[in-house]
């Protein structure tokens, strides 16, 4: 505790303002003090008083209402303690161990005045401690305080009870002692680190201790050294007394009471005293004011305790925090609510043991708990609980936690918008996340790399590159770097729709990035000149990815093959197979897909169906395109029994088939004359949401009225 004696001289100006008649009249080198205060230190006198000294509970909570708290102090080194005269060796030494005995004494004495008089203010208890100190440095300028017996007590003045002088004496002694323990320590420890401690660990470990038995005996050895030299310092001591006095004879009694170190007796002092922390004199009232604001800061960031929970109280927190995930919490709310009458850190702890323990009842309570006066509720709690859903892609939720928000009368800040934006993005609602988006902008937060990701994917996801590649131009304007994932994202949706111009725009800006070209970038090139009816520039990437040391893939091989099945060059893709094969390459399911789906358009049944034997070696399901590819093909073939049994498998997994599955199976089952077929998978797509084609439109109509028969059974 930094409590500094000019500070405590310089309350004396605020308490002087209570006209009243001092009880003491003025003690030496002080102001007079109103004698509002007196009263109160002599109520110390009093046994019952006397009795609650004896246990001081709340020492620290008065502690930190001092100018300045104790880790301060402790961070300060110690206060220097100086004479006006006096700058001999032998008098710093004697500084430092006053101001850690008044240091220590001034703590101590401030703990039992806070806790006898609880209805005094600060200003009041540091009058009280003031006159106390005062005295004690009287006492100390005089040349110590003698002895006292408990019978008769010689007080040194009547300002002080004989209670609180036996006070004043057992502190005073008290902070001697301790002071004698810490020199004993610190001592102790250079006798640990001596040389011949250091040998005798050595060869202990040499010779097979360890562990706790080795730590033991270094200590037993650095204690016995530590006496020794005591022993030896006590008769050098002894004997220069005797010196001095002209005796010579040694007697052992004599050095024994040389030895004990004397708690009796207050250091001497003479002269005033002087505090000063790092050269700064603490006499400047400034200090004060700056205490009082370093305390409220401190108020502010220290956090609470909960209060200390048990017996019935406790058995309700647990059950609820044993509550299954379709129990009503709310009677067990109120009950613990009515019986701790919690404060906001109460109701945190609350809910950091229902996530540890109870997950899935925890967001229900910390929903509920938004409501309770006591909570406190902050934007922060709502934007951490919509958080909390949005990660579980618990979209209703979170919306309904953001409607419950805004009706509370807090408007949603920029940190709730980017928690919008990133949960409607991993759900791919394009609208709501643009809406949130734009939000953010509002608000005057600039997005980061993150939001900005989250956007451009879920533009990509709803195949709307173009207005993801304007973000990601955005992006470089305000100085921040597209990843590699947003480039090859923008490359990947362009390649597949077959925007060749746009995927080589999307190309160059990587290479001036700095991003190398990989076997996926290739792949996709080989993809996009595919989409777009150019197999010769497919080939050409294809074949310089090969020569830059990538070996194409499955899937690659598979973006080829399609190429020239576009232009329906089977010699030149059954070529590059045999060229593949000779390297080493195997055919996998992509591979073996797109070449069944090329013979069943050729109507090569037994070659499709060899493929189709090869897929089922490599035991993985066979993707939706071969069932389509398959449907399309027996029907136009008049396979009855196997149209039927691959349209039983499309109409079982219709929830994977898009417009353009539609649209092939039902014009092939009018092709093949399953007309009935035909329209029964036509009102499934209409019930899909999916849009007819005039082409297939016009199909139907036809079948319809040419009520064409289906084929025989082959």
């Amino acid at each position: 505790m930094n409590l500094k004696l000019l500070v405590l001289r310089n309350t004396i100006n605020n308490l002087s303002k209570i006209n009243a008649k001092p009880a003491f009249g003025k003690s030496k080198g002080l102001s007079t003090i109103s004698a509002a205060i007196y009263p109160s230190l002599y109520r110390i006198s009093s046994g019952q008083s006397y009795a609650y000294l004896q246990n001081p509970k709340s020492i620290f909570r008065h502690i930190r209402y001092i100018h300045f708290s104790r880790e301060t102090r402790l961070g300060y080194a110690s206060v220097e303690a100086q004479l006006v005269s006096g700058d001999s060796e032998g008098e710093e030494e004697e500084d430092r161990t006053l101001n850690e005995f008044l240091s220590r004494f001034i703590w101590i004495m401030r703990g039992k005045l806070s806790e006898v008089f609880t209805d005094c203010n600060k200003e009041t208890i540091d009058g009280m401690l003031l006159v106390i100190v005062e005295k004690v440095v009287e006492e100390m300028e005089k040349g110590g305080i003698q002895q006292m017996d408990n019978s008769t007590v010689a007080m040194p003045s009547q300002e002080f009870s004989e209670d609180l002088w036996r006070t004043v004496w057992e502190v005073s002694n008290m902070v001697l002692e301790d002071m004698e323990k810490v020199r004993k320590k610190e001592k102790m420890k250079q006798f640990l680190q001596s040389e011949e401690v250091k040998e005798m660990c050595r060869f202990a470990g040499e010779s097979g201790v360890r562990g706790d038995l080795l730590r033991q005996l270094r200590f037993k050895w650095a204690k016995e050294k530590m006496e020794e030299n005591d022993f030896y310092e006590s008769l050098e001591r002894f004997r220069h007394k005797k010196e001095e006095k002209g005796g010579g004879v040694l007697d052992k009694h004599a050095v024994a009471a040389e030895d004990t170190p004397e708690v009796s007796s207050l250091p001497k002092r003479k002269g005033k005293i002087k505090y000063k922390i790092s050269g700064m004199d603490l006499s400047d009232p400034k200090w004060a004011e700056v205490a009082d604001k370093i305390h409220e800061r401190q108020e502010m960031i220290w956090p609470q305790e909960p209060k200390p929970i048990s017996g019935r109280c406790k058995l309700v927190m647990e059950k609820i925090i044993s509550l299954k995930k379709e129990d009503d919490p709310s009677q067990l709310l109120a009950e613990w609510i009515e019986l701790l009458q919690p404060t906001r850190v109460d109701w945190i702890t609350l809910l950091d043991k229902l996530e540890k323990q109870n997950p899935d009842t925890h967001l229900k309570i910390a929903e509920l708990v938004l409501c309770e006066e006591s909570f406190q509720t902050s934007d922060h709690d709502y934007a951490k609980l919509i958080d909390a859903y949005a990660k579980k892609t618990r979209v209703e939720d979170a919306e309904r936690i953001l409607k419950k928000m805004v009706e509370s009368g807090k408007m949603p800040d920029s940190s709730t918008a980017t928690i919008l934006v990133h949960m409607y993005s991993k759900v791919g609602n394009v609208d709501r996340a643009k809406e949130a988006f734009e939000s953010l902008r509002v608000c005057g937060s600039q997005p980061d790399f993150k939001i900005y990701n989250s956007m451009i994917m879920a533009y990509l996801s709803a195949r709307e590159p173009r207005l993801g590649e304007s973000l990601m131009i955005e992006m470089k304007e305000k100085g921040i770097k597209p990843s590699e994932e947003i480039y090859m994202g923008l490359l990947r949706s362009y390649s597949r729709s077959g925007d060749v111009p746009s995927a080589v725009r999307i190309a160059t800006a990587m290479d001036y990035a700095g991003f190398q070209p990989n076997r996926e970038y290739f792949s996709l090139f080989v993809e996009a000149y595919g989409q777009a009816g150019n197999p010769d520039l497919a080939r050409n990437n294809f074949d310089n990815m090969i020569k830059l040391g990538h070996k194409p893939d499955d899937k690659c091989t598979a973006n080829m093959i399609a190429a020239y099945e576009k232009k329906n060059l089977l010699d030149k893709g059954l070529d590059l197979l045999v060229q593949l094969e000779k390297g080493g390459f195997e055919p996998g399911i992509a591979t073996y897909t797109v070449f069944l789906d090329w013979f069943g358009k050729l109507q090569l049944v037994e070659e499709a169906e060899q493929l189709l034997g090869k897929i089922a070696e490599l035991g993985e399901v066979p993707p939706l395109k071969v069932h389509v590819s398959l449907c399309d093909m027996y029907s136009r073939a008049g396979f009855e029994k196997k149209t039927l049994q691959a349209l039983g498998v499309l109409e079982a997994r219709k929830d994977e088939l898009g417009p353009h599955e539609f649209e092939r199976t039902i014009g092939a089952l009018i092709a093949g004359g399953f007309v009935h077929d035909a329209q029964r998978i036509h009102g499934i797509m209409e019930e899909k949401g999916f849009t007819t084609s005039e082409k297939l439109k016009m199909a139907l109509t036809a079948s319809q009225a040419l009520s064409k028969t289906r084929p025989l059974k082959r």
